[in-house]
């Protein structure tokens, strides 16, 4: 029996996600606070078929659709903004390989990801002039290749048992994708990720020193990125899936943190804080922001999910529009939102001991991610000159 087959239709997925985010919750602050890296909890992930939701029903897997990815990840944010975004890569890769990968690598990761296997990125490094800038190295040998460099920000390596290496080939100078093992001699990661928010994603440093790679374990990366395929769209709607999801947790906490231990102001004239008519007024105006991104998403994820089921210019670029407008609402839910928080609940909810400022933090640095400002420059294009937004893959 494969982990796969513990789950089967998108309701499973998100009972699952549900359950796990409710355990999950009670020890996110704590976690936070004591940066404990959850290997624990991305295990029980595994162990309910969370990290299979993709693989294709060729392969035995339940073959889920972006929207229901999605809306397990915002789950799970809603418990832990930095335990959902780990396998934000795996997913993504998940899709390079299935757009892109010839048949059998296909069949032996996803074989593998059935039984348990979980694959982080190595693509982001920090010396190029651009995020856009690979300096890692394949070079091609008579008996298959090997890699060179160091890559950052590689988000669930601690937790891997494949890496995603973004390279460029010593011969041809294209992108290629290389699916390594992380205990590949020559391999070594390094738990050195020491972000404001986000503490425990594990997004650290992967070296590379004369890894063997095998030239079937290679994939040529433009097939996935330069084609109208929704490869960039998904990758989106799931950043906008922790979005919204982190901005739902903090409004939740915040209500609970007013109900249980706020005080209300003197002049208000109530005995409770939940009935000051401006705190009221106040958790109206953000749950209106939070409902927003969250209906927002929804729509998203439908319109990726059409770019997955019908391919083409249409329906591609109709995913990128409508994820780069739940982007920008829930990038601004995401921010607001917790900051709001402490608007709401007092000085009682800036004590250490809360917890609750890690809504913030985990909110301020995953929406680093990539400028929303592009979003907004590229929805403009399209409305005021019908011109369509890039295939690059970051949209």
């Amino acid at each position: 029996m494969t982990l796969a087959s513990a789950i089967d239709s998108a309701e499973a997925a998100v009972d699952a996600a549900r359950e796990l985010a409710a355990r999950f919750a009670d020890g996110a602050a704590e976690r936070d606070r004591e940066r404990r890296l959850p290997h624990a909890e991305v295990e029980y992930l595994s162990d309910a078929g969370l990290f299979a939701l993709t693989v294709p029903a060729r392969f035995g897997g339940p073959d889920l659709p972006p929207s229901a990815v999605a809306e397990v990840f915002r789950i799970l944010a809603t418990a832990d903004g930095s335990l959902a975004q780990i396998p934000h890569s795996h997913y993504v890769y998940l899709t390079a390989l299935r757009l892109a990968g010839p048949e059998e690598l296909q069949r032996r990761i996803f074989d593998q990801v059935l039984d348990g296997a979980r694959i982080a990125n190595a693509q982001s490094e920090r010396g190029g002039r651009t995020v856009a800038d690979v300096a890692t190295t394949l070079t091609r040998t008579p008996d298959g290749a090997h890699l060179d460099g160091e890559k950052f920000y590689c988000t669930g390596s601690p937790y891997a048992h494949l890496l995603a290496v973004l390279a460029r080939d010593a011969e041809s100078g294209e992108q290629i994708i290389a699916f390594v093992p992380a205990d590949t001699p020559g391999v070594a990661i390094a738990d050195d990720w020491n972000g404001l928010g986000q503490r425990t994603t594990g997004s650290g440093t992967v070296r590379f020193d004369d890894v063997a790679v095998p030239l079937d374990a290679v994939v040529t990366r433009s097939p996935a990125v330069s084609e109208p395929t929704g490869y960039g769209a998904f990758a989106q709607l799931l950043h906008v899936a922790i979005d919204a999801g982190i901005a739902r947790g903090a409004l939740d906490a915040a209500a609970d943190f007013v109900r249980t231990k706020s005080r209300p102001w003197f002049e208000a004239g109530v005995d409770r804080a939940q009935d000051d008519p401006l705190v009221i007024q106040r958790f109206g105006e953000l749950t209106v922001t939070v409902r927003a991104a969250e209906a927002a998403l929804a729509v998203a994820g439908q319109a990726v999910d059409a770019a997955f089921a019908t391919p083409g210019s249409d329906t591609a670029a109709e995913a990128s529009l409508a994820v780069a407008t739940a982007k920008v609402l829930a990038d601004r839910a995401a921010t607001e939102v917790p900051s709001a928080l402490f608007e709401v609940s007092g000085t009682r909810s800036a004590g250490g001991d809360t917890g609750l400022d890690r809504y913030w933090r985990d909110a301020r640095t995953h929406t680093l991610h990539d400028p929303v400002r592009y979003k907004v420059l590229h929805l403009g294009r399209f409305t005021l000159n019908e011109e369509r937004p890039p295939l690059h893959g970051v949209v």
